[in-house]
């Protein structure tokens, strides 16, 4: 049961990663419309595979709204926020939300302690860089790729403890 959250974070993490990566994109001057030889359409940002033609598209406008508003002489409708939600989303009180954060809290931390068992049980059988051989590992490049697995499984188990820490820190 605690392994789906595991995943969640793992999840949310890289989900992170790819929308921060996303926002620093440069968008690609050329779009190409490829059809295999089933039919199926694939717009794609190279040629070089067969069948692909190149589509030209209307220039893309992006535009922030997270600036604020610079129009107007300061009148009653700068000083007041925008509404960032319908006025009919359901509002939860008070008491129903600390006990929400409270069960957050909670599952931040036995994930946290789980992660750190993983790691422990990770370097204790990391044995400071010399594992013990397995039977199947008659040759070494073989054990050479399990040492190095093992030292990425421990990379990951510490960058998860940090992620969980900052959620933990970052809670009201």
């Amino acid at each position: 049961m605690k392994r789906p959250m595991l995943r969640f974070s793992r999840q949310f993490l890289l989900l992170a990663v790819v929308g921060i990566a996303a926002g620093s994109v440069h968008a690609q001057s050329e779009v190409f419309l490829c059809v295999d030889q089933n039919g199926v359409k694939e717009y794609k940002n190279t040629g070089d595979t067969k069948g692909c033609k190149r589509v030209s598209l209307p220039p893309l406008t992006v535009s922030s709204s997270s600036k604020p508003s610079t129009g107007g002489g300061g009148g009653a409708a700068s000083s007041k926020p925008a509404a960032s939600t319908p006025s009919d989303f359901p509002k939860v009180d008070n008491g129903t939300q600390k006990a929400r954060d409270n069960d957050r809290r909670q599952i931040l931390q036995d994930e946290l302690r789980n992660e750190q068992q993983r790691l422990a049980d990770l370097k204790k059988d990391y044995n400071d860089g010399a594992p013990e051989r397995q039977g199947n590992e008659k040759n070494y490049a073989k054990y050479q790729e399990r040492v190095a697995s093992m030292k990425e499984d421990i990379s990951r188990s510490e960058k998860n403890i940090e992620a969980l820490n900052r959620e933990l820190a970052n809670l009201k």
